[in-house]
């Protein structure tokens, strides 16, 4: 009960999960994995100013049996140009909210939201951003939810 009387401070403090994570500028769905065989690509173009810090977080939900090595690969395009490519393991974060997992017999059950990523914006323009998700062969690897979210 007591713990009760100091929500309103929280709330007061931190309104919004977005204080905390930044604005969400754009999601982009991926819950599908890209293979040789079959590639899914999902994008958004962002007007963005010179000096933008654009942080790159994933969003997942997925289980898997023994091992799940994953990637999401995003490659930052402006003018048709190639300006970076991120090759990120969307497990490894710096920041961490809502995060469970939970693990028994060799099964993994995981969901989180993390940090993963930070790119700044060279100059003024339209950037679009291109992302896919791949892994490593694993029959048992099921992908509920993944996204990028792109936030400033």
């Amino acid at each position: 009960m007591r713990s009760l009387l100091y929500l309103p401070l929280l709330l007061l403090i931190f309104p919004s999960c977005e204080a905390l994570t930044g604005k969400e500028l754009a999601r982009l769905a991926i819950d599908t994995l890209s293979t040789p065989d079959h590639f899914v690509m999902r994008e958004a173009t962002l007007n963005l100013k010179k000096g933008d810090e654009i942080a790159l977080w994933s969003r997942m939900d997925m289980a898997y049996d023994g091992q799940a090595d994953l990637r999401m690969r995003v490659r930052v395009v402006k003018d048709d140009a190639d300006l970076q490519l991120f090759e990120l393991d969307p497990t490894e974060k710096n920041v961490t909210v809502s995060e469970t997992r939970t693990e028994f017999n060799g099964r993994t059950e995981w969901s989180f939201t993390g940090k993963n990523a930070e790119y700044t914006v060279p100059e003024d323009g339209a950037y679009t951003f291109k992302a896919i998700l791949t892994a490593e062969e694993n029959p048992s690897l099921r992908i509920r939810k993944a996204e990028l979210l792109l936030k400033q």
